[in-house]
This record gives C-alpha cells, structure tokens and sequence, in this order.
C-alpha cells in the first residue's frame, strides 16, 4: 500500500477533497493508495516521515525538509479534469519512479 499524507488549513475540507479524488483516481490507475487528512499545523519531520507521498495544496514552509516526494495538488480542487491530470500523472510518475507499486 502507497501511504500518502494530505494537509490543508483546517485539516477538514481541502484535504478531504484531495484524499478522496487521490485514492480514486489511483485506484483506477491500478495502485493501491492509502491517503490521510490532515491539519497543515499539526505536521512534524517525524509524521511525515510515515509516508510515501506528500500532497500538499499549496507550497508551504513547515519549518524543515521534507524528504518525500512532494506534489502540488492544489489543481485537483478546481474540478475541472484537465487540471487534475497532471497532478495524478505525478503522483504516478512518482509511484513508477520510486518503486512504491
């Protein structure tokens, strides 16, 4: 299973969005993905370091390095297919790339 962490402001709305779309679009892609919500604030080295995959919504400083891939998923919250593409190409990409499959 391909462990992705999703992060937003309030940990409710956003990343519930990206979470959901995430795993179903992976799921139909073939991959197993497992994909959290979380509060943007409540982010540490140590939790992050859990997961396969960082989906943030937007760039943000959390105050280290984070040592996972990252993706801008922020596109996915418009809706609109053409913009959410490239973002689960990505994370694709990233899958194939790191052997997480």
């Amino acid at each position: 299973m391909i462990k992705m962490l999703a992060a937003c402001g309030a940990g409710v709305n956003s990343s519930h969005q990206i979470k959901k779309a995430m795993e179903d679009e992976m799921k139909q892609r073939g991959f197993d993905v497992k994909c959290d919500a979380v509060m943007i604030k409540d982010i540490t080295e140590e939790m992050i370091s859990k997961y396969d995959i960082f989906a943030q919504i937007a760039k943000t400083d959390l105050g280290f390095d984070v040592k996972i891939p990252v993706v801008d998923a922020g596109p996915i919250l418009y809706r609109i297919p053409t913009m959410a593409k490239p973002v689960y190409d990505k994370v694709e990409e990233i899958i194939k790339n790191n052997n997480l499959n």
